[in-house]
């Protein structure tokens, strides 16, 4: 989880490829409507998240009744991964932390994606960090790739 630009993707694909589960990037999810909202500047609100987390929550039912899996999903705010949590036992988030700075320029250098760099104030306005009662990590996402995913696969391999 985390802002857009902080690694999700990367990271979650080298850590599903680790545990060796399936690996999901959330963004392919989302209805045309609302990625046309977001390549349009406009952030999403609940009403527009509602229908994408539901259908994730649904990967995730799948997901817990097979072997698992990692997906890169945004979960900025406390009640979306409240959300998730339901949908199956075990789930756990990687909270990838970076500045807005970094994530800005992590943005603006990407071809082909839909979220522009000035979309990144509504996602630190958004952004709610894990809470102590919410099983998870938090890592600085501006650390080598390996070595985040390093520490994930041995917080997941602590819980089995």
């Amino acid at each position: 989880m985390g802002v857009s630009g902080s690694g999700k993707s990367t990271v979650g694909g080298l850590l599903a490829q680790r545990l060796m589960v399936p690996f999901l990037e959330a963004d392919d999810l989302h209805p045309a409507a609302n990625r046309a909202k977001m390549a349009a500047g406009h952030p999403l609100d609940d009403e527009d998240r509602r229908p994408w987390l539901l259908a994730l929550a649904d990967w995730i039912r799948e997901a817990t009744a097979a072997q698992g899996g990692v997906m890169a999903c945004s979960a900025l705010k406390s009640d979306y991964r409240d959300l998730l949590r339901q949908a199956g036992a075990g789930v756990w988030f990687l909270h990838l932390a970076i500045d807005r700075a970094s994530a800005e320029r992590r943005v603006a250098g990407r071809v082909g994606h839909f979220m522009p760099a000035r979309m990144e104030a509504s996602q630190y306005a958004a952004l709610e960090p894990l809470r102590p009662d919410e099983p998870g990590l938090t890592v600085d996402a501006a650390a080598d790739p390996q070595s985040v995913v390093d520490r994930a696969a041995d917080a997941v391999r602590a819980l089995r």
